[in-house]
């Protein structure tokens, strides 16, 4: 009979530190999609309304917009794996707490909003090191494929986090779905522990903690393709997180039957995602953030479809299309900064890239129930697609998101090379959940 590692034999490409970062991550994705419908559903059954479960979702977002510049840094300065450990420690103990909480009935919407406040300052301080550690675990001829099959894998977690926590939901209540996302961050934090970081050469010492902030502003400021994209999702992502946190819970509640539907239509969205990511596995557009930036357009559909109430198989379709081509920008968008970033600055622009992108969803969370009495929940849904698609038009002004290239494939084996911010240019090409 033949072995197993006959039978399975790992591409050359998915060396120690990305197996075990895949597998992590996948485990945390299968904890963490059900546990975001949970923490909703949580605040519904305590008596809470729209405004309650908006702020409970400000109060996990806003962490991120004070640490994750300071976490960039750290992740820069300090090994990668250990800030990640740390910060999944500390989702492990505040999940933990939140399903504690719930489990032992009537929980207090401070203390909701508290713990979901810790768990945004572990996801602060995990970002910016996962991204930095990811991109350095792959080479420069690999990157496009190893980012898609990453993607897919951690989107295949989506799927079944999404439609389990929900269907979970349903039959056991959220508290217990909490605790499974507890245990999921204990368990990363295991296998993140294993990481080899021997890799990426001792950090020179630096002026401190500003200096290093002020030199990851400069290699994001210097490239207009860069901060056009982060602040098109610092809108996009603000409208679509308060309609999916905080809208589209509650339409599922009062048009689609509860908490299972709503979980299948995230899932349907994972299941996009997965298929998008096998595109990319095969596709390499070579105008990298062009391909990416028209393939954000469908991130309106699912606005317009909550607004319209639309029946629950017609959502699954629209989530499943926006999954596949967010997926498409998603690849080209981790290729174009692996690409064009220097290794040791990974971390620090990844935090910049977090904070844009994050830096008004508490706003727009925190402002969702408001807005829903003052204008009625089907206008608030209809100018959520609306500013997806004026923002997504405004980026195609850019002229180096229009124009920037994939380099090509360097001979295998090359090591990843460290462009400076005009690279692309001097190449006569010039040059992001995501």
């Amino acid at each position: 009979m033949p072995s197993f590692t006959r039978l399975y034999k790992r591409p050359a490409w998915a060396d120690r530190n990305y197996t075990l970062l895949t597998a992590a991550t996948v485990v945390t994705g299968l904890g963490g999609n059900g546990a975001l419908i949970a923490a909703a559903f949580a605040v519904l059954e305590a008596g809470g309304d729209s405004g309650d479960v908006g702020l409970v979702a400000a109060a996990r977002t806003l962490p991120l917009v004070l640490f994750l510049l300071i976490g960039g840094a750290l992740a820069d300065r300090l090994p990668r794996h250990r800030v990640m450990v740390a910060a999944n420690t500390l989702n492990c103990l505040s999940q933990a707490a939140f399903a504690v909480l719930v489990l032992a009935g009537e929980p207090r919407l401070w203390q909701m909003m508290l713990l979901a406040g810790l768990g945004g300052t572990g996801q602060a301080f995990f970002s910016p090191a996962a991204e930095g550690m990811l991109m350095s675990s792959v080479d420069a001829a690999h990157a496009g494929r190893a980012f898609a099959v990453f993607r897919m894998a951690v989107h295949g977690a989506g799927l079944g986090g999404a439609a389990l926590g929900g269907a979970l939901v349903a039959a056991a209540g959220p508290g217990w779905v909490l605790a499974a996302d507890a245990a999921a961050f204990a368990c990363a934090a295991a296998l993140r522990g294993l990481l080899d970081v021997s890799h990426i050469p001792p950090r020179a010492p630096g002026g401190g903690l500003l200096a290093d902030l002020r030199e990851g502003w400069r290699e994001f400021s210097g490239r207009p393709w860069l901060w056009g994209i982060v602040v098109q999702f610092s809108v996009s992502n603000a409208v679509v997180g308060a309609a999916e946190a905080v809208y589209g819970p509650l339409v599922a509640r009062d048009h689609l039957g509860g908490a299972g539907p709503w979980g299948l239509a995230l899932a349907c969205f994972g299941a996009g995602t997965v298929g998008g990511a096998l595109l990319m596995t095969r596709w390499r557009p070579s105008r990298l953030l062009l391909a990416g930036t028209l393939c954000v357009f469908p991130l309106a559909l699912p606005s317009a479809a909550l607004a319209l109430a639309a029946p629950a198989g017609v959502l699954c379709a629209v989530m499943l299309v926006t999954g596949v081509c967010l997926e498409v920008f998603g690849v080209s968008w981790m290729t174009a900064l692996h690409q064009e970033v220097p290794e040791e600055k990974l971390s620090r622009i990844s935090a910049y890239d977090w904070f844009g992108s994050v830096a008004l969803v508490p706003v727009a969370t925190a402002l969702a129930g408001p807005s829903e009495a003052a204008f009625g929940r089907t206008a608030s849904l209809w100018s959520c697609a609306v500013l997806v698609v004026v923002v997504t038009a405004a980026v195609l002004f850019v002229p180096q998101v229009r124009t920037l290239r994939r380099r090509p494939v360097p001979v295998a084996g090359a090591a990843r090379a460290s462009a400076g911010p005009d690279s692309a240019d001097a190449e006569g090409a010039v040059g992001r959940l995501g």
